[in-house]
């Protein structure tokens, strides 16, 4: 059970990081289209792609807690 517990842990840690990359990424994107005049959506429209991040991340750190308390 230690070692689930530390993988999702980790999956947690990656998520967060590869969710902050995503949401740069679409924001400097976003905000390089308004600049062209491509007027494609509002720059805070990024940070929508973050929401099912979050919840992953939630989600291996409540399976993290619970398994470090079963081990």
């Amino acid at each position: 059970m230690k070692t689930w517990s530390i993988v999702f842990a980790a999956l947690a840690v990656l998520l967060s990081d590869v969710m902050c990359a995503v949401v740069a990424y679409l924001y400097r994107d976003m905000l390089c289209g308004i600049a062209h005049d491509c007027y494609s959506a509002p720059a805070g429209v990024a940070f929508l792609y973050a929401i099912p991040f979050a919840a992953g991340i939630i989600i291996c750190a409540a399976l993290a807690c619970v398994l470090k308390k079963k081990a």
